[in-house]
C-alpha cells in the first residue's frame, strides 16, 4: 500500500504564515503538521511508500524537510508543477498525477495533509482489509451549516455507502466524509479514468463521490477527533491543544 499525501496547495486563509511556507510543514507543538501524520502511518506495516504532493513553489522547501526526515519507510515528492492558487491542478489531478509519476498499482491510502487527528490510522487500514472493499472515513456532524460545506453519505446496515453528496443544501444524514481515504488495487482503472466520466478536480471528495456510483464502498466510523487546520484561529487553537 502507497500512502499519498496531498500537499500542493496555498493556504490564503493562513496568510502571512503561509504565503512562502507551506502549512503542512508547519509547526504545532514541537512537531510538523505532517510529521505528526507520518509518525503515525509510517508505523503501519501494509505501507511501503509515502507519496507527497506539492506545489513548484514550495518542492524545494519539501526537498529540503524529506532529506532531514527519518522515516523507516521511503519518501517520495512529487512537484505537481503549478505556482500559483489560481492555476492549481486540484486534489484529484495531483492524486492521478502521483500515481502516473509513480507508475503506481497497489492500494491506496489518500490523505489531506492538513489535518491533524488524535486518534491513529491503523484501525482505518484494518478496517479496508476487512471489508475486501475501498473504504473512506466518516464522523456524525449535527450542525446543518457543517454539513453544507462538506461530503455527506447515506450508508446502510453495514456501512456499505448507498449515496454521496458534495456540500449538500438538504444532507441525505448527519454522515460527514473528511478527507481521508482508501482505494483497492482494483480500483484504480477506474481512478485513472475519472476526468472522462466529469469527476469534479478540486476536493478530494470530488473523487469519493465518483467513485460510490460505479464500485463497492464502505464508510469507517471515525473514533476520535479531526482538527482540519484550514485557518489562524483553527492554528491557533491546535497550538493550544497539542503544543
Amino acid at each position: 500500500m502507497k500512502s499519498i499525501i496531498i500537499a500542493a496547495g496555498y493556504a490564503t486563509r493562513l496568510y502571512p504564515l503561509t504565503e512562502h511556507f507551506p502549512k503542512p510543514l508547519l509547526k504545532v507543538g514541537s512537531s510538523t503538521i505532517l510529521d505528526r501524520l507520518l509518525a503515525d502511518i509510517d508505523h503501519i506495516d501494509a505501507i511501503d511508500e509515502h507519496i507527497i504532493v506539492t506545489n513548484h513553489q514550495f518542492f524545494p522547501i519539501f526537498e529540503e524537510w524529506s532529506s532531514q526526515a527519518h522515516y523507516q519507510t521511503p519518501v517520495t515528492i512529487i512537484d505537481d508543477g503549478t505556482t500559483s492558487n489560481e492555476s492549481r491542478l486540484g486534489a484529484v489531478n495531483d492524486l492521478l498525477l502521483a500515481i502516473r509519476r509513480c507508475q503506481v498499482d497497489d492500494d491506496i491510502m489518500v490523505l489531506a495533509a492538513d489535518n491533524i487527528l488524535d486518534f491513529s490510522l491503523h484501525g482505518f487500514v484494518d478496517y479496508f482489509h476487512s471489508t475486501g472493499t475501498s473504504v473512506i472515513m466518516c464522523y456524525e456532524e449535527p450542525q446543518l451549516k457543517r454539513l453544507q460545506r462538506t461530503g455527506v453519505i447515506a450508508v446502510d446496515k453495514d456501512m456499505r455507502v448507498l449515496e454521496m453528496q458534495e456540500k449538500p443544501q438538504q444532507p441525505v444524514s448527519q454522515w460527514a466524509v473528511p478527507p481521508f481515504y482508501i482505494y483497492r488495487r482494483e480500483d484504480l482503472p477506474l481512478i485513472l479514468d475519472c476526468m472522462s466520466h466529469g469527476c469534479g478536480s478540486d476536493a478530494p471528495g470530488n473523487l469519493a463521490h465518483y467513485l460510490t456510483d460505479v464500485t463497492p464502498i464502505h464508510a469507517w466510523r471515525m473514533p476520535g477527533r479531526r482538527y482540519d487546520i484550514g485557518s489562524l484561529d483553527s492554528y491557533e487553537e491546535a497550538q493550544v491543544l497539542f503544543g
